[in-house]
């Protein structure tokens, strides 16, 4: 976790900087919320969400929530078909041309779309049929009501900026979860930095060598958070050391000192952070010396017993989570 001063200061940056844009934004109910912007090595529900709406709009990414070349490809496409500026990466302008305002009775990837985001964020279980029903519109309006948005059951641009920002809760198949300060279920974060947090776990799971134990990540909404300061936007997360009797989900964290410290499988581990989001993890605080000196980790005080993790996007109104 970072000192309470940084933090601080990040959140006063990023509270600032939303004032500004605020007067060309419509408002948001849920505290800050924004369109996500995206780009290559991003994964996740929002990644998903995008290249859905991409096929509403003719273009052909696969659908398996992974910004690879082939997305990237179909969003220059899209932009340069839209007059948006060409770079790949789907920022507010390109969302703003790629939503579609939804209700009862539309049908088609787009409705996908939305549906799959209610399920990520909500936790619900609505087939992604692509057929708004009633099903779909009831869930539709009970996010409205929690977001404290206008509850009319329609998707609109209001609906999708709210639904887009909110925090997603990862799948625990391959992690524990860990509670070392007492903060409960602070384990949501963006959509991107859920989906690259479950596929790093699967392919640390996939070695043998254990789940993967989670500390804290954010609250459902971000804020203040006890402990953390810096993990107020759902793009920080703690993880813990990997242990050698693979004890990490059931016995006490260690130190990268103690003789139960596997540093093998935390190379194996940061590797796989590092892999499977290529390009969208900023740091990894953990001081361990020899990963250190191997530039997999970077030293910071009061991490000897944990991994801080911190993801990055192409854009993001804070210039601490920009890649």
């Amino acid at each position: 976790m970072f000192a309470r001063v940084l933090g601080r200061a990040a959140l006063a940056l990023l509270v600032t900087t939303l004032v500004l844009v605020s007067t060309a934004a419509p408002a948001a109910a849920l505290p800050g919320a924004f369109l996500p912007a995206l780009g290559a090595g991003n994964r996740g529900a929002d990644v998903l969400a995008l290249q859905q709406l991409l096929r509403q709009h003719g273009q052909s990414p696969p659908a398996d929530g992974v910004y690879a070349a082939s997305t990237t490809t179909a969003v220059r496409a899209f932009q340069q078909a839209k007059g948006l500026a060409v770079d790949g990466i789907a920022g507010p302008a390109t969302w703003g041309a790629l939503l579609v305002t939804l209700r009862q009775g539309a049908s088609g990837p787009a409705v996908s779309a939305l549906q799959a985001q209610l399920n990520a964020k909500r936790g619900l279980s609505l087939p992604v049929n692509g057929s708004f029903d009633a099903a779909t519109r009831s869930a539709v309006l009970a996010f409205q009501q929690h977001a404290g948005i206008g509850a009319d059951g329609v998707a609109g641009p209001d609906t999708w900026r709210n639904l887009l920002w909110h925090y997603d809760y990862p799948d625990l198949a391959a992690l524990c979860d860990q509670d070392p300060d007492g903060n409960g279920t602070a384990n949501w974060g963006t959509g991107a930095t859920i989906g690259q947090l479950e596929a790093a776990a699967r392919s640390f799971a996939g070695t043998g060598q254990g789940k993967v134990p989670l500390g804290d990540v954010s609250k459902e909404h971000g804020g203040d958070i006890a402990g953390h300061a810096s993990h107020e936007l759902g793009m920080d997360v703690d993880l813990w050391p990997i242990r050698a009797d693979r004890a990490q989900c059931t016995a006490g964290r260690i130190t990268w000192r103690d003789p139960a410290y596997d540093r093998a499988a935390t190379r194996s581990l940061v590797r796989a952070l590092r892999s499977t989001a290529a390009g969208r993890v900023k740091l990894i605080f953990f001081n361990d010396p020899e990963l250190i000196r191997e530039g997999l980790t970077t030293r910071y005080d009061n991490h000897d017993n944990h991994l801080h993790i911190r993801y990055c996007a192409p854009v993001h109104p804070n210039p601490l989570y920009a890649c």
